[in-house]
Parts: C-alpha cells; structure tokens; sequence
C-alpha cells in the first residue's frame, strides 16, 4: 500500500511554516492519540501524522523529502530525529499523553520546552574565522495577557470535573482474566486537569503566543559544514514552570572559488606556465591568511604539492591548525604567436621528439614496451 503524501497528511500546503505544521500535527495528535479517540482505524491514523511530522517538523528531513520524496536519498526512508532530542515540539505531545518513559505523569508538573533548529549559511572565511552575529526565530513565548494560563484575563482555569484535576481517568474493563482497570488521559481536558471556559482573546486559550525573537550567536572560529551550536535556554518556553528548551544552530558553508576544505586542512591548486615550472620561480599563493611566498623549484611537474604550514582552518575544539596544500597545476599555452611557435620548435629540436629524461625515463621505456607487444 502506497504512503498519503505527508502535507495532506497534515492537511497543509507544501509551503507551511514549520508552526503551522507543528500546529497541524498537535490538533491531528490529540484527535487520534489512541488512548483518547474512539474513531475506527484511530491508532494507524495517528502512527501517519507522527511520521509526517516526524519529516517535515524537521528541516533537513523535510527538504530531503521535498527533492526525494517518501524513498529518501539514495533509497533510504525517513525515520525519526534520533538522538533523543525533539525539534519542532514532538516532546510536548508525548510527554502530554505518556509523560516521561512511557508512565503518566503528574499533569501540572514542570515540563521542559521543545528544542528548535536553526540553519545558518556561512561564507568561507565566516567559518574559518568564527563571527558573532544576530538571528532572528520563530519561537512560543508564554502569553503575557494570560500569564500563560489560556484564560480570559479575570479569571482563571477550572479543575476538570471529568477527572478531577488527575489529567487522566479510569476505565474498568471485563476480561476472560478478570475486572481490569485501564488509566486513560481524559478527552475532556487532553490530559491537562483545566478547562478554560473564557479563553485568552490573545492566544485563543492556548496559553502561548508565537513572537520573533532576536538571539546573539557566538560561531567559534574553524567550524565546519554540518556541525552545530547549542544555544542553552533559547528553545520554547517550558510548561508549568519547567525550564525552556534549547536552540541548536547548524551550519552550512558556501563553497569557495578558489578554495576546497578538508578538516582543518585547506586545498587549493595553482596555474603555472610552462616556463615558470621549467625553470623555476618564487610566486605569491593566496590563502585565507593572506597571500604568502612559495617557491617552485625548476622542473616542477604538473601534480606537485607542496604544503604551507599553519596556512589551513583553526580547530574549532582548540587543537591547533591545519595546514593549506597548494597543487600545482602546468598550464598549457594557447593562441601562440609565430615567435613563440618558432622559439618552441627550436627548443623541441633541441631536446630532442622524445622525453627521456632521468624523471620520465621509466615511464616511457613502460610505453615504449607496450607498444612493441601490440
């Protein structure tokens, strides 16, 4: 059987924000969420929206998914964030009906904020020296109308009378075993032991309003493509009191015209005449430090690498520096003028049609053999 299409899973457009997606995937979660609905195919309705969300709550996923869609890259399906860390607040709705390790919780205790992403392009230099810059995100911020409470500011959220405040109920069910008693979260309230009758004008009894928020980042010099920041406390605010959730800031570099990094290391190649590589030369080589003095001894050949110490990146953990590798690169001339055809003829008569020399004489004997076997 075929997979939806994870934006009409979600009922969004494919340009969505990642808040309305999350918003979307919240709505669809307490809808679904087996141990609240009573709506056949219920469990595999709710399995859909997380994976759906579990991709596009997640930018990286998400743009993979947009490019390659359900196969993934290279063959590979989508799975879940991994590493134990919620971006985009999936933590908010499994702790809402399962709590921590799978056991409900007290409904009104602290809980910590989701932690949110955010992608960072630098230019090459950007991350081999580091920066200190503003950036500007999309985060939940506590309503300050309501104090967080979702309710009409003058009063104040009822205990659910369903429950009693527990956040969750009791079933009792007959089985071949026995009487058994489930504990289940209470429809009424979604597990939050209030009911807010006269909600907020502000967030709509949400309790939460989503505002841009200006954040300093401190980039450490030598960082590299793919790797992050953890901005401690930045994430969304917590709930009940729990502590806000981490911003994590990861990194991609645009390419250079001239430069290629490796590591700490840095490769470049440089274009020299025929003559400079014949007879040698002192050229100047830029690097990300500024231009530098390399010497090209007489008869370099094409390939040659010679290394500028302490020339690469800085590393970002504070062990040192790389080093810049410059290949050498012999640049055939072209469009010559009658002069300079002439003075090569001479010069090719001189040496003589074939390159036997001490460097190359062992590669043309090689040729030369295998010739003589056709």
């Amino acid at each position: 059987m075929s997979k939806r299409d994870y934006y009409e899973v979600l009922g969004v457009s494919k340009d969505a924000s990642k808040d309305e997606i999350k918003k979307a995937y919240r709505k669809l979660a307490r809808k679904y969420h087996p141990d609240v609905s009573e709506e056949e195919n219920a469990t595999d309705k709710f399995k859909e929206a997380k994976e759906a969300y579990e991709t596009l709550g997640d930018e990286q996923k998400r743009a993979q998914y947009d490019q390659f869609g359900h196969a993934g890259p290279q063959g590979q399906g989508f799975g879940g964030f991994g590493g134990g860390e919620d971006f985009g607040g999936f933590g908010d709705i499994f702790d809402m009906f399962f709590g921590g390790g799978g056991r409900r919780r007290d409904p009104n205790a602290p809980r910590k904020g989701a932690d949110l992403q955010y992608t960072m392009t630098l230019d090459f230099e950007e991350a081999i020296f580091g920066k200190e810059t503003d950036i500007q995100i999309p985060k939940e911020e506590e309503c300050e109308t309501c104090d967080g409470s979702g309710a009409k500011p003058g009063t104040s959220p009822e205990t659910c009378s369903h429950c009693n405040g527990q956040g969750q109920v009791n079933q009792e069910q007959n089985t071949p075993f026995g009487r058994v008693v489930n504990r289940r979260v209470c429809h009424h309230c979604q597990g939050s032991g209030k009911i807010v009758k006269e909600k907020c004008g502000t967030c709509g009894g949400d309790g939460r309003v989503t505002k841009r928020k200006k954040i300093h980042v401190n980039i450490p010099a030598g960082i590299d493509e793919g790797q992050q920041i953890r901005v401690p406390g930045q994430g969304e605010a917590g709930a009940n009191g729990g502590p806000a959730g981490d911003l994590f800031v990861v990194i991609r570099v645009k390419p250079h015209e001239f430069f290629e990094r490796d590591g700490d290391h840095i490769f470049c190649e440089l274009p020299v005449t025929f003559a400079q590589a014949a007879l040698g030369d002192e050229l100047e080589v830029p690097t990300v430090h500024g231009k530098v003095k390399l010497k090209v001894p007489s008869g370099t050949q094409t390939g040659k690498t010679f290394r500028l110490k302490g020339k690469g990146a800085p590393n970002v953990r504070g062990y040192g520096q790389g080093d810049q590798h410059v290949q050498i690169r012999v640049v055939t001339p072209q469009n010559l003028t009658d002069r300079q055809m002439e003075l090569l003829r001479e010069f090719n008569e001189i040496s003589g049609n074939d390159a036997t020399d001490e460097q190359h004489g062992s590669f043309f004997q090689k040729m030369k053999r295998a010739f003589k076997g056709d």
